[in-house]
């Protein structure tokens, strides 16, 4: 596939690869100095990493913990500035070690520059990381 030529394409592109559980490839889509935002995290959970590699630490047990299976009802906003969408979506799946559903409402405010995402701010429900199976971080709540 080739490069997405539009902040709306990069994030169609990287929700496509962690249905794929390619969190390599996903990380990859990252600006070296990204910034991942998450202003609803509940105690215990980070709220803000700095840098590419914060992020594919903080991402690299996402699969192990959650399968995801759709994001359904994505809808893509664009805004005043080229370079930033606003996404309202699902995520579906399943808790690996439960296999209880998981059903995660998201808005995100994404920003790429270069191609590559420079900016993510997830405001994502804190309630469905409450769960049995959930944390991937290994915050200690």
């Amino acid at each position: 596939m080739s490069a997405p030529t539009s902040p709306a394409d990069l994030h169609r592109h990287g929700l496509r690869l962690l249905l794929d559980k390619d969190i390599a490839a996903w990380v990859a889509l990252w600006a070296e100095d990204g910034l991942m935002e998450f202003p609803f995290a509940p105690e215990g959970w980070p709220k803000r990493l700095e840098g590419r590699d914060a992020v594919a630490a903080y991402m690299s047990r996402y699969p192990d913990h959650i399968d995801l299976h759709d994001f359904p009802e994505l809808r893509i906003h664009l805004t005043a500035e080229p370079e930033t969408v606003v996404a309202e979506m699902r995520g579906v799946g399943r808790l690996v070690e439960s296999g209880s559903p998981f059903d995660m409402t998201y808005i995100a405010v994404v920003t790429a520059r270069d191609g590559l995402i420079s900016s993510y701010r997830d405001y994502w429900n804190p309630l469905a990381v409450l769960e049995t199976g959930a944390d991937f971080t290994g915050s200690s709540r």
